[in-house]
């Protein structure tokens, strides 16, 4: 089975591709297949999700998954959340990860309260006009470190300190990364959701 990723990161790809390897279903980027960007007007997790996999779908005719996901960090409230991809330009930066963790890292200087949630709300339609998506949520509790550590992943993620392992998700292998993440938590979820619905 095909399914459109509704993104065009390569490292999210490269992820789903792997988390959902057991359903033997391939998952192509929208941008190959000259899909444009959904607008992503909501301030919910699961609302901007479901928006870019209608989106994809009806313009690929193909089922579509899309994934939404984003720090939510106590001392700010829950904030930067669905804008978390755009963090940077708050503060001057242009829009990169690598900005990102750099403006993160400054506005959380000289705060106690480190703690964050990262969230991945994966959500899987049939068809543009599915009525039953498919709605998985992944939400793991980090620390953010007070510098980068490590060399893997992409986002956040050398900054994002799992308490129970002790490392940040840039410091582990990418198979452990995959089984502790927020990510990993929801594509676990998806997983199971299609297969018991979709291929039953």
């Amino acid at each position: 089975m095909q399914i459109v990723l509704a993104s065009n990161n390569a490292g999210k790809l490269a992820e789903l591709q792997a988390m959902l390897g057991p359903l033997q279903v391939e998952l192509l980027r929208q941008g190959d297949l000259g899909i444009s960007e959904a607008a992503e007007p909501f301030h919910t997790f699961v609302e901007n999700a479901l928006s870019k996999a209608r989106h994809a779908s009806l313009a690929s005719g193909l089922p579509a998954l899309a994934d939404d996901a984003g720090l939510c960090v106590d001392a700010f409230g829950g904030q930067p959340g669905v804008d978390t991809a755009f963090y940077a330009t708050r503060f001057g930066y242009a829009k990169s990860d690598d900005n990102n963790v750099t403006a993160l890292l400054e506005q959380m200087q000289g705060l106690k309260n480190r703690r964050a949630a990262m969230v991945s709300t994966l959500v899987a339609v049939r068809s543009a006009q599915d009525p039953e998506p498919l709605i998985a949520v992944g939400r793991v509790v980090v620390d953010i470190t007070t510098e980068r550590l490590g060399q893997n992943g992409f986002g956040f993620d050398p900054v994002m300190r799992l308490p129970a392992l002790g490392q940040t998700f840039a410091q582990m292998p990418t198979e452990v990364k995959n089984a502790h993440s927020h990510r990993g938590a929801a594509a676990q979820a998806m997983l199971l959701l299609i297969r018991d619905r979709w291929m039953a």
